[in-house]
């Protein structure tokens, strides 16, 4: 059973920057693909970045060019890098991996107000 671990987030300013870390209990070769989901107060949760196993990356449209998924095999790690952030990305983000099933962390509260 996988676990997933989310830490990272916080309360930054409009334009600030927050980086997001995702710690698997196992290695993240067997877990493909990872990604980064959030979830704002009565808004379904949303697929914000995907990355494969061989680090092909997709983003959603609306942080194309702000955001950068990235991973390190050797930390099991998974990171979100959130630039320029915008007061609609304020949600609880979670982190996503599947291995013959889907498993989720607990999710991080990332609040963006000045």
């Amino acid at each position: 059973q996988v676990q997933l671990v989310e830490s990272g987030g916080g309360l930054v300013q409009p334009g600030g920057s927050l980086r997001l870390s995702c710690a698997a209990s196992e290695s993240i070769f067997s877990i493909n693909p990872m990604a980064w989901y959030r979830q704002a107060p009565g808004k379904q949760r949303e697929l914000v970045a995907t990355i494969t196993s061989g680090g092909s990356t997709n983003y959603a449209d609306s942080v194309k060019g702000r955001f950068t998924i990235s991973r390190d095999n050797a930390k099991n790690t998974v990171y979100l890098q959130m630039n320029s952030l915008k007061p609609e990305d304020t949600a609880v983000y979670y982190c996503f991996g599947l291995q013959a099933r889907g498993y989720w962390g607990q999710g991080t509260q990332v609040t963006v107000s000045s």
